[in-house]
């Protein structure tokens, strides 16, 4: 099945939109194809700003209408306690609100962005979906990550090489319940890393509340060279600033 395929046989629906660069496609492609799309974006203390700020540009871009809808995902014991499930009872209340507001608006199929590349198994999050009964229009047409970066590229989308960013939530060790102010801490810091010029990064939280920096290998050395600038970028929030060695796969 391609994408044309897919939105001839359903011509309206929902999207959950997340400002990257997979739901970012599928809004494109479903207004090439002609489907009414209605993208509703979920704002929780797990996203962090510049998502959404790249979701507004989006589909501004398309010129085509997105809902933010807030939920209170800390409000959520199975999320904020994040053992092993996080992620299933964080998906579950996130699209379970998407359901409600999707369906308030008239909506009766409900799009994700997972892709071909994503290994779908019995990870707890894609559980959820398939729960839920939300549709991946990119996984069953087969586009792969690749093809759906270089699709975007030709499609003229700014969100075709944008790095592949996990939520705030996966950067507190599990077992270690989450709070808002770890989650700011977070955030800032990785805020601060992107000023400084990184990419495709991340900034993890120990168990003593340190920050470990997790780089790909060709930005390790400038790290350690620039190892003033980033203490002093990021010294405030946490005891112990720690570089690891072992480079990040982007």
């Amino acid at each position: 099945m391609t994408l044309e395929e897919f939105f001839r046989d359903c011509p309206r629906a929902a999207l959950a939109f997340s400002g990257g660069t997979d739901s970012a496609f599928l809004f494109w492609a479903a207004k090439e194809y002609g489907c009414d799309v209605h993208a509703y974006y979920i704002k929780t203390a797990f996203q962090p700003e510049f998502e959404l700020r790249d979701a507004h540009r989006l589909a501004e871009q398309l010129e085509l209408p997105m809902t933010v809808v807030d939920l209170d995902v800390l409000a959520v014991p199975g999320a904020a306690a994040n053992g092993a499930e996080r992620c299933y009872y964080c998906k579950q209340a996130l699209f379970t609100a998407l359901w409600k507001r999707a369906r308030a608006d008239g909506y009766t199929v409900l799009l994700d962005g997972t892709n071909a590349s994503d290994d779908a198994g019995d990870r707890p999050g894609m559980r959820a979906l398939r729960e839920l009964e939300v549709r991946s229009p990119l996984r069953e047409c087969g586009l792969t990550k690749a093809q759906v970066r270089q699709l975007s590229r030709d499609a003229g989308l700014f969100t075709w090489d944008k790095p592949a960013y996990a939520c705030l939530a996966t950067r507190v060790p599990t077992g270690t319940p989450i709070t808002p102010e770890a989650l700011q801490k977070v955030e800032r810091a990785e805020d601060a890393m992107m000023r400084l010029g990184f990419s495709d990064f991340r900034v993890r939280l120990t168990k003593d509340g340190s920050a470990r920096l997790q780089l790909t290998a060709d930005q390790i050395a400038d790290a350690v060279q620039r190892r003033s600038e980033i203490l002093s970028a990021l010294g405030e929030d946490f005891p112990a600033v720690l570089l690891d060695l072992q480079p990040r796969q982007a």
